[in-house]
């Protein structure tokens, strides 16, 4: 039982992976929060690569920033205690309340689950002490029947919390209905009762075809259906995972940029390419062979969990050869992270950190050395461009925010940084990030969310058009709290949020 947690909590849980549970609790935590309520995200246990660094240097779930962010309210390591990050060979990092604690096989983890369940609870009770709502996530499906004993993400949350779950499904994959009803027939007669609502999402067309299937979930379950929320595209919110990543823009809209982007098996950090596809007049398209590389104005090689596994994937593939080539006729290159690490002459993995592989030859674009280490580097950084040469001539001075999350060191004979950072995790530094090389063509650096600072997107991508002697098309003037306050809206008409608040125990919907 919860000790003196106070906060009331909602759960959205979800039929299959995918369904639209982070999508579903970023709009709760936004309504709770226009509604006058201090909210805050959970999620107990999350497998994803796509992550964030909180102000105080713990890695969390990139989704759990998100809805923080959604909520208005800072990130921190309570918010996602539990992140698990694949690597190769079916093992994990395990991270614990912001921290690498071990690395372990799908096994091994199953058998530490009970032994991190108090800390689970424990990051629980201390939101429920601090917030007046709290919305939690679930993970994959409540009804994985083979790991239902040692779950520490979907029902045990649930029942601890006393939780009401309202249960999500996506019809776009179709079977939605066996979906529901397979999933409540396999839950427990305990946890039913928490069930309080279902919820169709993805849905396109008239929703009135859907009443006579409306009214058998009902009959079946017992449950009312909470809401049908359909398919959109013009609000943008960050995905949780690579599942939510288009393979590129419709080709009709028009474009005057084109960007590839290396479609790493391993892919870490897939948001940073965001904003880049929200951009008018960019087309983003994700490659994984030299058959559909074609000839785009801009290279990004993202991060990676495994860099040196994704590099070899990238040499077996002919990738490096189409990126060097493509390089040496002018086409500049922006690596991230683990695609920093591949543009250098060479990675080092003395310690055996990431692979059995010790070295390996990278692309030889950037004259740098990549050594991997124990010690995993967290930061939130403040950093401004002090090289503005090649592609980053207009982004003299210009300011950046972002956040760093590797384990490598990367030095090397390049003449410069492009970055300086001056406050690394609230502290004030001047420190160098990053290379680039003489042409200004290939640069390198450490920061995530690069693109997300319009500033130096904007002017990165005008000077690419300028080489092109296109224009591109007037930004775009939407803020993400706008992108929120439209999810919400879009939610609030098709879900029914009387009956969430009433399952909570709170009559009416905006506090006094």
């Amino acid at each position: 039982m919860p000790g003196k947690a106070q906060g009331r909590v909602v759960m959205v849980q979800g039929t299959t992976s995918h369904a639209g549970k982070s999508v579903l609790a970023t709009a709760l935590c936004r309504i709770f929060a226009q509604d006058g309520f201090r909210v805050a995200p959970f999620k107990a246990q999350n497998m994803s690569l796509n992550s964030f660094v909180t102000a105080e240097g713990g890695e969390i779930g990139r989704a759990q920033a998100v809805q923080a962010e959604a909520a208005r309210v800072a990130p921190t390591v309570d918010m996602n205690p539990v992140l698990l990050k694949p690597e190769g060979e079916r093992r994990s990092q395990v991270i614990v309340l912001g921290k690498v604690e071990e690395r372990a096989s799908a096994r091994e983890y199953y058998a530490m689950k009970m032994r991190l369940w108090p800390e689970v609870a424990a990051a629980l009770d201390r939101l429920r002490e601090t917030f007046e709502v709290v919305v939690i996530e679930g993970a994959g499906s409540p009804a994985e029947i083979n790991l239902k004993e040692h779950e520490i993400v979907n029902m045990r949350v649930a029942r601890y919390a006393k939780a009401p779950v309202f249960l999500v499904a996506d019809i776009d994959r179709g079977g939605v209905f066996a979906s529901l009803v397979g999933t409540m027939e396999l839950l427990e007669s305990e946890e039913r009762k928490l069930v309080r609502g279902l919820v169709i999402n993805k849905f396109r067309g008239d929703p009135t075809l859907l009443d006579s299937g409306l009214e058998m979930l009902v009959q079946r379950t017992g449950k009312p259906v909470a809401g049908v929320l359909p398919y959109f595209t013009d609000v943008h919110i960050p995905q949780e995972d690579s599942l939510g990543l288009d393979p590129h823009r419709d080709d009709t809209e028009a474009w005057v940029l084109d960007v590839a982007a290396v479609r790493l098996p391993h892919l870490a950090n897939f948001d940073d390419m965001d904003p880049l596809s929200r951009e008018a007049g960019v087309r983003l398209r994700y490659v994984t062979d030299t058959q559909g590389f074609g000839e785009p104005d801009l290279i990004v090689v993202p991060g990676s969990k495994t860099t040196m596994a994704d590099l070899e994937w990238m040499k077996e593939r002919g990738l490096d050869k189409a990126i060097v080539a493509r390089r040496r006729s002018g086409t500049p290159v922006v690596g991230i992270c683990g695609g920093y690490q591949m543009l250098g002459s060479r990675i080092l993995d003395p310690n055996g950190v990431e692979s059995g592989s010790h070295e390996m030859e990278g692309l030889g674009l950037l004259r740098q050395e990549t050594v991997f280490e124990t010690s995993k580097a967290t930061d939130q950084i403040e950093a401004m461009v002090v090289d503005a040469r090649g592609m980053l001539a207009r982004c003299d001075g210009t300011p950046l925010r972002g956040y760093e999350i590797h384990m490598g060191r990367t030095s090397g004979l390049e003449a410069s940084a492009p970055l300086r950072v001056v406050r690394r995790s609230g502290a004030a530094v001047s420190d160098r990030d990053g290379a680039v090389d003489e042409q200004g063509l290939t640069m390198g650096t450490y920061l995530h969310g690069l693109f997300h600072n319009d500033g130096f997107r904007r002017a990165l991508l005008e000077e690419l058009a300028s080489w092109k002697g296109v224009e591109l098309p007037p930004a775009a003037s939407s803020t993400a709290d706008q992108e929120y306050d439209k999810l919400a809206a879009l939610v609030r008409e098709h879900l029914d949020v009387g009956l969430v608040y009433r399952s909570m125990g709170i009559e009416k919907g905006v506090r006094k």
